[in-house]
């Protein structure tokens, strides 16, 4: 890629459409059936911090791991919570719906690349969160890019 292709985080619409995005999401999750119980002790600080990551994920400043622990710390947020199947597809669905909620880009470039995070960041979750799980306990923050379809900037 060159230099003049914007990261995903930019072409989202940088910390504050990420910061939208998840405040929208939560709002749902903490009334949907399946995931209000996974969510009940989250803090009030959550939406926020996974705003962070998404944002370092996509390309944007790595606060997430300079303020909050980065990969290590995501991790021990998963270990033991035996997410389900049912409960991963909901949590990816309910985001997918809260970007179109709030705007974020539409394109099938930006959604694409977005989607494809979000899939299998959620497999990879659903998988360390099962009892016994050994994932590795450290490990770089991913940064995901565009794939194979760049944004068209004609």
């Amino acid at each position: 890629m060159t230099d003049d292709i914007p990261t995903l985080y930019d072409w989202a619409g940088g910390a504050d459409a990420l910061s939208r995005l998840t405040e929208a999401f939560y709002v749902h999750v903490r009334k949907d059936e399946l995931l209000a119980p996974v969510f009940a002790e989250m803090s009030s600080a959550h939406p926020a911090h996974v705003a962070l990551w998404l944002g370092e994920v996509f390309g944007g400043p790595a606060t997430y791991t300079s303020e909050h622990g980065g990969y290590p710390a995501m991790l021990a947020h998963h270990l033991g919570k035996a997410i389900t199947e049912p409960q991963r597809r909901r949590w990816a669905s309910l985001l997918m719906d809260a970007a179109d909620e709030v705007g974020l880009p539409d394109d099938p470039e930006f959604r694409s690349a977005f989607a494809a995070y979000i899939e299998w960041g959620t497999r990879i979750a659903l998988t360390n969160s099962q009892p016994g799980a050994t994932p590795p306990p450290r490990a770089p923050v991913p940064h995901w890019g565009w794939g194979v379809a760049p944004p068209y900037q004609g």
